[in-house]
């Protein structure tokens, strides 16, 4: 095995946008694909930094070429090549290395390695999700929700906002689910007990705890103090579902603004989606070009529409009137009961983003019945100041609110749902000094990126997924 390079030697896409100069250089890849011609061997070389392989050509005539060496070099081995970089005769790229030398860092023995020339089913990838990025389609997953993760940063940077660590590790189940995985140093099999129950004192935080399923609650602590602040970090649902949409482990956007209601939160949201959408489109145009052909045709078309179309903004009892006059009038047939009160379920919000609106939709002031605790309450008693982003194809893709800042209204609403306040009286101490109108929303990463991408499972977009009876790798 040769020395790794002090120094970084130049990947594909850099020598890919070189013109061809017969300059020495040197390449650290590994194989996709190799073609044996005669005395010509031609190496499809991948570095991951883009979607295209460079070819690299090895003619045995020219030069003392290693065969045994040389038999070892196929998919999925890393090498690094030397030769020069020179103008490619065939279709597809306007430059190919010559190779002068190979160096062998590590083989791929063919008969096992899994990853050949042939498409692979994502359910198979997924069982070995170490080396499918590796593949077309999941190293432009990883572009895409690299580009994404950056400008995701640079939308609040820009805009003022400060980046919040919340605890992943809560005492409190901020939105009242139950649906959460507990956290313990407890043995699980002969747990200490105090009158018929676990004893949690002797846990390692002398209490229940979980792992969280938002940052939202410590966000508005520092929201109330800092203005406009916001998180991107890991969250967990102990969701028993099992379905293309659900995870147990993801990423959440989180913002959080002092001083802002609704409508503030709603243009926020708005201008949110837009933006990470045309970063992705100007910056990863190889990868959706890729996604466009491959996965969902007419992405791109879609995407585009979405950033330059103004958002439709209705309320739950409007979008409510749209689903029953489609059901009344027979053009529509739901499998679950439309009635004022009901939460809206998939079928409802594709129905309203792509016949109804025929694009983006903003619903707004849900019965309360249906919401969090935490959002604010409208004067007739019966709605909240919640609002979902819906999108075509994929249904709700951000959920937000105005939160309640009066704290009678709040310590009220707690009641009503049986809440344990004491649990939560740092809470609701920030509506005892200071209060303000303040606002924010959640964004599940990997819904994003399915609906940027056209991906249909959400498996297929974070690395390692965490699902039902799945923690592999």
């Amino acid at each position: 095995m040769p020395e790794a390079n002090q120094t970084p030697t130049p990947s594909v896409k850099d020598l890919l946008s070189t013109p061809a100069s017969n300059q020495p250089t040197v390449l650290n890849a590994w194989v996709r694909t190799r073609r044996d011609s005669k005395n010509l061997v031609f190496l499809a070389l991948s570095d991951g930094s883009c979607l295209s392989t460079i070819q690299a050509v090895i003619d045995k005539e020219q030069g003392s070429w290693d065969e045994k060496l040389l038999a070892k070099v196929n998919t999925g081995a890393g090498i690094q090549v030397q030769g020069s970089l020179t103008a490619s005769p065939g279709s597809g790229q306007a430059v190919e290395i010559q190779a002068t030398g190979i160096s062998l860092y590590g083989e791929a023995p063919q008969e096992s390695y899994p990853l050949q020339k042939k498409r692979h089913s994502f359910e198979f990838l997924r069982e070995i999700a170490h080396l499918r990025p590796r593949t077309n389609t999941f190293g432009a997953v990883a572009r895409v929700r690299n580009a994404m993760s950056f400008a995701i940063h640079r939308f609040f940077q820009e805009r003022g906002f400060f980046y919040v660590h919340t605890p992943i590790i809560t005492g409190v189940d901020a939105e009242g689910a139950g649906q959460m995985f507990r956290v313990t140093t407890l043995p699980p099999e002969n747990p200490p007990r105090k009158e018929g129950s676990t004893d949690f004192s002797r846990d390692f935080f002398g209490r229940p705890t979980y792992l969280a399923v938002t940052g939202q609650l410590e966000a508005e602590a520092y929201a109330l103090s800092m203005g406009r602040v916001y998180t991107f970090g890991p969250t967990f649902r102990a969701e028993n579902s099992n379905t293309t949409r659900h995870l147990a482990e993801f990423w959440m956007i989180e913002p959080e603004v002092a001083f802002c209601d609704i409508n503030c939160n709603m243009d926020l949201a708005e201008d949110f989606l837009k933006f990470i959408i045309s970063t992705v489109l100007e910056e990863c145009r190889e990868d959706m070009a890729f996604f466009n052909q491959w996965i969902q045709k007419g992405i791109i078309d879609v995407l585009k529409e979405v950033v330059t179309k103004k958002f439709a903004r209705v309320s739950y009892t409007e979008a409510m009137k749209e689903l029953e006059k489609a059901q009344d009038s027979g053009s529509a047939s739901f499998d679950f009961p439309v009635q004022w009160g009901a939460d809206l379920q998939s079928e409802h919000e594709k129905f309203l983003t792509e016949t109804v609106y025929k694009g983006p939709v903003i619903v707004t002031d849900y019965p309360k019945e249906i919401k969090a605790f935490y959002m604010k309450q409208n004067g007739d008693g019966k709605t909240v100041r919640a609002m979902d982003v819906l999108v075509p194809r994929l249904g709700e893709i951000i959920g937000g609110s105005e939160r309640e800042a009066d704290l009678s209204k709040l310590e009220a609403r707690m009641d009503e749902l049986g809440m344990h306040k004491e649990d939560y009286s740092w809470y609701l101490e920030l509506r005892k000094y200071g209060s303000v109108p303040h606002s924010g929303f959640g964004l599940g990463f990997e819904r994003l990126i399915q609906y940027i991408t056209g991906m249909q499972n959400i498996r297929d977009v974070i690395p390692f997924p965490r699902t039902v009876k799945s923690a592999e790798f």
